[in-house]
């Protein structure tokens, strides 16, 4: 298997615009959200099992799961959100393990946002963490969600805290500026990246 760089970051951090650059200088992305929405389409066991915890209302009416009804129940009560992750992390993870194996590029990314917080971790050589100021974080993601602050602060707050983020990464991409300044930083971590596989 090729060299596997983990990359992470809080909610609206920027880390899919990170990884998309990563993507289109020919690096195979495997992410954990596209991951968690496979495991959970229609006819899959996991969203059986959903239906059944929660009810009829978590689906769509085109029997798709409505993510804002389950975003709603799980980041109001840790009971639920810990019943759902014991479901679904061992089912995202044993697909991140497939698609990862099956990467042609120099190197993969897996890009997750519970990187740290779970087991994926231990499927990296390397780190990288996408870091913008709590209050930036809070700015973007109310912009692109139309969440309300209450809601984003509920989930950021579930998530691992950027201090604990830094201490833990390898490398940091600092996403507080423009888009030219990540691109310029993912660009260096993509030669750096291309050396260690040539060694």
């Amino acid at each position: 298997m090729t060299l596997i760089v983990g990359v992470t970051g809080g909610i609206g951090s920027g880390k899919s615009a990170a990884t998309d650059h990563f993507a289109s200088l020919g690096i195979t992305i495997v992410d954990a959200d596209l991951v968690s929405r496979i495991i959970v389409e229609p006819g899959r066991p996991a969203l059986t099992a959903i239906a059944e915890h929660f009810g009829a209302e978590i689906l769509q009416a085109d029997g798709q799961l409505d993510r804002a009804v389950l975003r709603q129940k799980v980041f109001t009560d840790s009971a639920e959100r810990e019943w759902l992750e014991q479901l679904t992390h061992p089912l995202i993870g044993e697909e991140i393990i497939r698609q990862l194996a099956q990467s042609q590029s120099a190197y993969t990314i897996l890009a997750s946002p519970l990187l740290l917080e779970t087991s994926q971790k231990d499927l990296c050589a390397i780190t990288v963490v996408v870091d913008v100021p709590e209050e930036l974080q809070l700015q973007r993601t109310m912009a692109r969600d139309a969440n309300d602050e209450a809601q984003v602060r509920r989930i950021m707050a579930a998530q691992m805290s950027r201090q604990q983020r830094l201490q833990l990464a390898d490398e940091v991409v600092d996403n507080s500026g423009d888009l030219a300044g990540l691109y310029g930083r993912v660009e260096q971590l993509h030669q750096q990246f291309l050396e260690q596989c040539s060694i």
